[in-house]
């Protein structure tokens, strides 16, 4: 019997992103994943600057950056009748716009999902408090008030129990834990079919002067996109709404799935090598609660969209962040198992809104039903830029008396804000010849972030236990930008102060000062963890 806190089921981006978390907030887990390695297809390749901002935090970034694809190809989707043929329109996302990338220190990145799971495999498995078990499937699981009891089973055939506490079903859209729970769905399932091909051929010729992370090919008899890879050789083509085209998924041998990339590319002899074929087919759906005792569903477990705008993955590994923190807390006994509750509460109103903009992203490029022409997407598509930081989280982890401030536009629009339940902003710093951010000092526990005058709130904070509260001083060694005002991006006085969760969200603020600072940062963290104000949690 392995006896663990945690265990996670599934092996890819949310489910290592949760080991790696867990990790790091001193968690001990074990993940089980039924394949025998990392992904072999490349699948999701969009990395949005929220979630780079996230790994950048815990010294992700570079690694990841490192294999991504150039840069270069990351600010152009263009149309054409084929790589060869007549240009359509070339689109400039408005995510990757001047004003929108100074948003954060982090910027989009292209990284192939075949390419992004060994950077996170690797990190996982050195991060010391995870087990990582590739080549083992969940056979059977019981769920009761006290945890769960799994049984797991090797490539060998040899079985295995496993006791743990809390379970994180990280186990895809099919999800057979979440269908054992009997969690259903709401929304739109099988919008369109479609197939992904693997591929390598050498596309320099069409491509070298044209940049682009998506070549989207528009023929009467075909419709797909070529999804960029490593911006040479390798790459994806995805062919869309196959039933409306008179194709079957049994068609795409390796010599079909050759013809059909030589019409798209507009050249009847080039070379392909096909690497893999994937039949799919995108659906529109959120499940209806996020937990269900011990077990946690996350990332396509708990919600399946196109991936016209390219949000599942970061959605996944965002509640991977947002769910590893409370789940450490509880376990380490400084939290209440309310808290756990707040997952839900915070990130399923995420999930619905990001599928329903994917939703509504594929139906403009008219994906449901056969065009004879080019159909270019609604204005709103990879210009999300408020659902990429916009989100403002109301549950009992957070401490607030203020009303929240209309949005004109939760799509498009982002208004940096440090008010209590919204992502805590970017604001350019310096310490000595170093480039920092505000979200740099975030990012690996409770944070609160002063100026020189709130030497109170410090003093407050450094006699608090469980969990300990780190201090970031802005105003001394770490300095802003010429030009910045951190204490007006954070609405606060001299003497005021905010507290930042693990997961970068301001959990409560002080504009100013107050008679008691430690009474009343006790007070918040006891609402924040959900644990009664009655206990013993500060220092003496």
């Amino acid at each position: 019997m392995i006896d663990v806190p945690v265990l996670v089921v599934g092996g890819g981006p949310v489910g290592l992103t949760a080991s790696l978390y867990l990790s790091l907030f001193g968690i001990e887990s074990l993940l089980v994943e039924r394949h025998p390695g990392t992904a072999i297809l490349p699948k999701a390749r969009a990395l949005n600057a929220r979630t780079m901002e996230m790994y950048r935090q815990i010294d992700l970034e570079d690694a990841i950056r490192a294999v991504a694809m150039p840069d270069r190809f990351g600010g152009t989707i263009l149309w054409s009748e084929s790589l060869a043929g007549r240009e359509i329109k070339r689109l400039h996302p408005g995510r990757g716009s001047a004003a929108n990338q100074a948003l954060s220190i982090a910027g989009n990145c292209g990284c192939s999902q075949d390419i992004l799971e060994p950077v996170l495999r690797q990190r996982a498995e050195t991060a010391g408090a995870g087990r990582l078990r590739f080549g083992t499937a969940l056979r059977e699981l019981n769920c009761d008030a006290d945890g769960v009891t799994a049984t797991i089973e090797d490539a060998e055939g040899r079985g295995e129990q496993v006791r743990a506490r809390y379970l994180i079903a990280a186990d895809g859209s099919q999800s057979r834990i979440r269908q054992q729970l009997g969690i259903g769905r709401r929304g739109e399932a099988d919008v369109y079919d479609s197939i992904n091909i693997h591929l390598r051929a050498d596309l320099t010729p069409w491509i070298a002067e044209r940049p682009a992370a998506l070549y989207l090919i528009e023929q009467p008899e075909l419709r797909g996109t070529f999804l960029t890879i490593n911006g040479s050789d390798r790459w994806g083509f995805l062919v869309t709404s196959l039933s409306h085209y008179g194709f079957t998924p049994e068609q795409f041998t390796p010599a079909f799935s050759t013809e059909i990339v030589r019409r798209a590319v507009g050249v009847a002899d080039l070379a392909v090598e096909v690497l893999g074929v994937s039949a799919w087919k995108a659906s529109a759906m959120v499940a209806e609660r996020y937990r269900a005792g011990p077990v946690f569903l996350a990332g396509d477990a708990a919600h399946e969209m196109p991936p016209t705008g390219g949000f599942g993955l970061n959605t996944g590994v965002q509640d991977a962040q947002n769910l590893a923190w409370k789940l450490a807390a509880v376990l380490r006994g400084e939290a209440g198992d309310a808290l756990l509750d707040s997952y839900d509460a915070e990130r399923r109103p995420v999930g619905e809104a990001v599928t329903h903009t994917s939703l509504l992203n594929a139906l403009s490029m008219g994906r449901t039903a056969r065009q004879t022409e080019a159909v270019l997407p609604r204005k709103e598509f990879l210009n999300e830029i408020g659902l990429v930081f916009g989100a403002r989280y109301a549950s009992r982890a957070v401490v607030s008396q203020e009303e929240p401030a209309p949005v004109a536009d939760a799509i498009e629009a982002y208004v940096p804000s440090a008010a209590p339940g919204c992502r805590a902003p970017h604001v350019a710093l310096r310490k000595g010849s170093q480039k920092l951010s505000t979200t740099d000092l975030l990012g690996r526990g409770f944070v609160l972030l002063t100026a020189p005058a709130g030497s109170a709130w410090r003093a407050a904070a450094d006699r608090l236990e469980g969990p300990r509260v780190a201090n970031a001083v802005i105003g001394d060694e770490i300095r802003e930008e010429d030009g910045g005002d951190w204490l007006a991006a954070y609405g606060l006085r001299e003497d005021g102060a905010v507290l930042v969760r693990p997961d970068g969200h301001v959990a409560w603020r002080s504009p100013s000062g107050a008679d008691d600072p430690k009474a009343a940062l006790r007070e918040v963290m006891n609402a924040i963890l959900c644990r009664s104000a009655a206990a013993r949690w500060s220092a003496a």
